[in-house]
């Protein structure tokens, strides 16, 4: 747990160089990229205890470090295009659309590590397509005014450029996946991954104290149930 919160404060913190050095400078837009990237991460983390509260009856740190993560996502592709008060909706309709997508998956067999896809992919798309909405050169006169100024055509321009990422990452992951599957089974047994693969595939335990179903791996699955289920 202690980690987990440590890894989100040190990723919030490193993202402020990410998105506002995208600037290239230090000046307005660099200003305005701070700003956001903070608004927008710290709205998803309320909007994440929020639900968690609504839905489990009590908010988790895990939950609201993946608020934090989600929120991060969300304003990236806009920071330096939206206001600060835009920043606060993307971070919030972000947050609700991933946490949507992390409870429809666990009612299904699909496999989802961490819910990168739901996180990340979900949020990333999320937070792209808001852009499109939310951008006005009252906030970067370098950039475009989206739906909310007037600018329809900029949120067409998200959109499609959406569509075309989500085809060619679906296409390559399957070539790759289909290139793996050649030289070994996409998936291992139920008792290998309880067990941890450090043991099964290796002979080796990667952490002290006994194998990964004993100790770390019942700590994850737990933490899981608790961020998907709110119990």
């Amino acid at each position: 747990m202690p980690y987990a919160l440590l890894g989100s404060g040190l990723l919030w913190f490193g993202w402020f160089g990410f998105n506002a050095g995208s600037a290239l400078a230090a000046n307005g837009t660099a200003s305005l990229a701070f700003v956001t990237t903070n608004a927008g991460a710290a709205s998803a983390l309320l909007t994440w205890i929020l639900l968690e509260n609504f839905v489990g009856g009590h908010a988790t740190a895990v939950g609201a470090a993946t608020g934090v993560v989600v929120g991060l996502v969300g304003i990236t592709p806009g920071a330096g295009f939206v206001s600060p008060l835009a920043a606060i909706a993307i971070g919030a309709l972000t947050a609700l659309a991933s946490y949507t997508a992390l409870r429809l998956r666990a009612r299904t067999s699909l496999d989802d590590t961490l819910d990168v896809f739901a996180c990340h992919g979900i949020g990333g798309m999320t937070g792209s397509i808001l852009t499109g909405v939310f951008a006005s050169k009252a906030a970067n006169p370098d950039g475009g005014n989206g739906l909310l100024a007037g600018g329809a055509a900029q949120l067409g321009i998200q959109l499609g450029a959406v569509a075309i990422v989500f085809v060619y990452a679906a296409a390559a992951t399957a070539a790759v996946l289909l290139l793996v599957k050649l030289v070994t089974p996409l998936r291992v047994g139920l008792h290998a991954e309880l067990e941890g693969l450090d043991r099964q595939v290796h002979g080796e335990e990667a952490y002290r104290g006994g194998s990964a179903a004993g100790g770390l791996g019942e700590s994850v699955i737990l933490l899981h149930s608790e961020r998907v289920h709110g119990g």
